[in-house]
């Protein structure tokens, strides 16, 4: 499958290594809560980020990258959610940065 469809490609692997720890707990909570829309203080908390308040949009866009472009959905003025479609691959990239 094409890594636009939101599936780790043999690219996507190689950003999987390069996951902070910032990616990885933010990853963690959409992995928890697939299909779930959490906006951006929830994702703060439940990840626990410190600092800036928009610091879980560098984490998305690493994951993003990691996953594919469609892989986690943006929903205007609520938050982001994790397409189902998704999730196995998303718990692969949890896998293999632990």
């Amino acid at each position: 499958m094409a890594r636009s469809e939101g599936l780790a490609s043999s690219e996507g692997s190689k950003d999987a290594k390069r996951l902070g720890p910032a990616e990885v707990a933010v990853l963690r909570v959409l992995v928890d809560r697939v299909g779930k829309v959490t906006g951006r203080h929830d994702l703060n908390r439940l990840a626990e980020l410190d600092g800036s308040s928009r610091r879980c949009d560098a984490a998305l866009v690493a994951l993003r990258r990691a996953l594919g472009e469609g892989s986690i959905l943006t929903v205007r003025r609520r938050g982001w959610m994790l397409r189902e479609e998704t999730a196995g691959a998303a718990r692969m990239l949890l896998d293999s940065s632990s």
